[in-house]
């Protein structure tokens, strides 16, 4: 229960719906029961024609039923039996009416407060999930976080709440019906509430472990989605390998997984409706006997219109007891859900300002690298490395793969934070500085071109929305892409396609040079953004890059060497460590890792 009240507390502010839906639900219930309730003076007036001792006026207002019967009796001894049955013919239409209205305003009510619980819960999970460190998303699947955030949340909104619904309004119901039924037999009653808690342990019994069933069903969905996600993602190596088949296989694995267990699920909730049922004629059939035989040897003190009337309602009694049964399906699946969501909100993200960390919305100063050690769970990849980046200055990164490039990169704009050692920009360690105005001075372009299902006017302007055409342009221009965009059908309104799939690698990769441009950030990061192109895209790239880190300070991770040769310093990094570091021609003369690989990449290109 600790979960389901902390899913419900979702729901603020809860008292601006549950203080009408308390009263509207109590309204509704109370005409509900009522309308069964005038059964009796209906039938009395219908067909009691005998001559009834005189029927006194009831004391107390409370009892609707003795009082409706005192009125019809009232009329129909004036000799006026269509009158009489005018009058409770029309009690019975204003409660009909009036039950119906206060449901209708109980279930919007409860609707406000389902949607205003899922606006909220799923607002928190995906701050969350914007907030957490990007070492979270190397470990997880990434359509196992879709599910969580589409799926799961919305089985929380509708059980969780429509459970809460259930869980009021039914045992509610239940009351007024058992109260109604006491003040018409309490004898038959006595008898009756002996068997109806059979029906309640029978299918309490049947939906007996839901909730395992549940969390297997959330967990294989996401499984499913998570295939689904990287085969779409991947059609071009998928097919390249020859792979549908593989891919295929394992998505109808989690797949009829998924469908096994859903079966299952649905055999024991829809194995609920007749067995509850059966169970509710099987009942109905005994009170019959009982209570009927009470009625012929005149023992009960019930005329017939009232034990049809109790028959008719204690008919209604199983189903508020069914609901408040099969609810606990709903619980079960809504914990499960509720349970994965949590987990998901409860993910701490990595780098956290601290309380009095300072802005910085200028860069005067170098970037520094102190005594700086990184590792990622017990594999360190950054060995107290300590170098300095001059400020306008051109660095580059070179070295073997996994010498630890990217991770020293990623540390610069706090994507990731050191575990040992300090990284310092303008003088200020980046410990004691605000994230957010430290990425304001960074300009990042990788080599995967990071692009958006829009226009490509809003994918440059990305990096700042209140951009005017004219700015745009003049970015585009920089990055050598102007003049193709003009080329395509709508020019900078013209749709790319997901990822940027209408445009070539070059082509894209020139949009997030613009988009970089468009920002005219001092610091400029550049994570082998030219290695996936080819040659004439690549120096079309290349003289973008160069109008890009004029006046600026620039670190780049260069996979071709070559284009790295004019750079003010380069840094040799080999297993996490700083091995070489001087201009080209000084590590060239050094005759070390550096020439090293030079050689190989000359060996290559012949």
């Amino acid at each position: 229960m600790k979960t389901y009240f902390r899913l419900l507390s979702f729901a603020k502010p809860i008292g601006k719906y549950a203080i009408p839906y308390i009263i509207f639900t109590l309204l509704a219930v109370l005409f509900s029961t009522l309308n069964l309730a005038l059964l009796a003076p209906l039938l009395t007036v219908l067909f009691d024609n005998s001559h009834p001792v005189v029927v006194q006026k009831p004391e107390h207002l409370f009892d609707f039923m003795k009082m409706l019967n005192y009125y019809a009796y009232v009329i129909k001894t004036q000799g006026d039996i269509i009158q009489a049955l005018k009058f409770v013919c029309g009690i019975i239409l204003i409660s009909v009416i009036l039950g119906n209205l206060f449901r209708y305003l109980s279930e919007r009510t409860m609707e406000n407060l389902r949607i205003n619980t899922l606006l909220n819960l799923r607002r928190t999970v995906f701050n969350n999930v914007m907030d957490l460190h990007l070492g979270y998303f190397s470990n997880e699947r990434k359509g196992d976080i879709i599910s969580k955030i589409a799926s799961d949340v919305q089985v929380v909104q509708f059980s969780v709440t429509g459970t809460l619904q259930v869980i009021f309004k039914e045992p509610l119901t239940l009351l007024f019906y058992l109260v109604t039924l006491i003040v018409i037999s309490p004898q038959l009653t006595l008898f009756s509430i002996l068997v109806v808690p059979v029906g309640g342990i029978i299918i309490a019994r049947i939906v007996k472990n839901l909730k395992k069933q549940a969390r297997e069903s959330h967990e294989t969905y996401g499984m499913m989605i998570s295939y689904l996600d990287e085969s779409l993602n991947g059609m071009r190596i998928v097919k390249a390998f020859n792979a549908s088949r593989y891919m295929k296989k394992h998505f109808d694995d989690e797949n009829r997984r998924y469908s096994d267990i859903m079966r299952a699920m649905a055999r024991r909730q829809q194995l609920a409706s007749p067995v509850s049922e059966t169970l509710g004629v099987a009942m109905v059939a005994g009170i019959v006997l009982y209570g009927g035989s009470q009625v012929l040897a005149g023992k009960s003190g019930l005329t017939a219109a009232s034990f049809i009337t109790y028959i008719a309602i204690f008919s209604q009694l199983m189903r508020p007891a069914k609901a408040i049964s099969t609810s606990f399906s709903g619980i079960h699946s809504g914990i499960a859900a509720g349970e994965r969501v949590l987990a998901l909100i409860d993910e701490k993200p990595q780098i956290v300002d601290a309380p009095d960390a300072q802005a910085i919305h200028t860069f005067e100063r170098d970037i520094r690298f102190d005594n700086v050690s990184f590792a990622y769970g017990d594999n360190e990849v950054l060995h107290n490395v300590s170098v300095t980046i001059p400020k306008g200055k051109t660095v580059a990164l070179v070295g073997p793969s996994g010498g630890g490039k990217s991770t020293m990169m990623d540390l610069i704009p706090r994507f990731i934070v050191p575990s040992k050692g300090r990284v310092l920009i303008d003088g200020h360690d980046l410990e004691n500085l605000q994230t957010d105005p430290v990425r304001t001075l960074m300009g990042v372009v990788n080599q995967e071109s990071i692009l958006f299902n829009d226009t490509i006017f809003n994918n440059i302007a990305f990096a700042r929305p209140t951009a005017t055409m004219a700015e745009v342009e003049a970015a585009a221009r920089v990055a050598n892409a102007h003049n193709f965009i003009m080329d395509t059908e709508h020019g900078y309104q013209t749709n790319i396609g997901d990822k940027g799939s209408k445009l070539s690698g070059g082509q894209r990769q020139r949009i997030c040079i613009a988009r970089a441009v468009l920002r005219n950030p001092p610091i400029m990061l550049l994570d082998e953004a030219t290695s996936a192109l080819d040659t004439e895209s690549e120096k079309l790239v290349q003289d973008a890059l160069n109008n890009l880190m004029k006046n600026r300070t620039s670190l780049i991770i260069a996979h071709r060497l070559s284009t790295i040769q004019t750079a003010d310093l380069i840094i040799v990094l080999e297993h996490g460590r700083v091995v070489e570091q001087g201009t080209h021609q000084e590590l060239v003369n050094q005759n070390g890792l550096y020439r090293k690989l030079i050689d190989m990449q000359t060996f290559a290109a012949n």
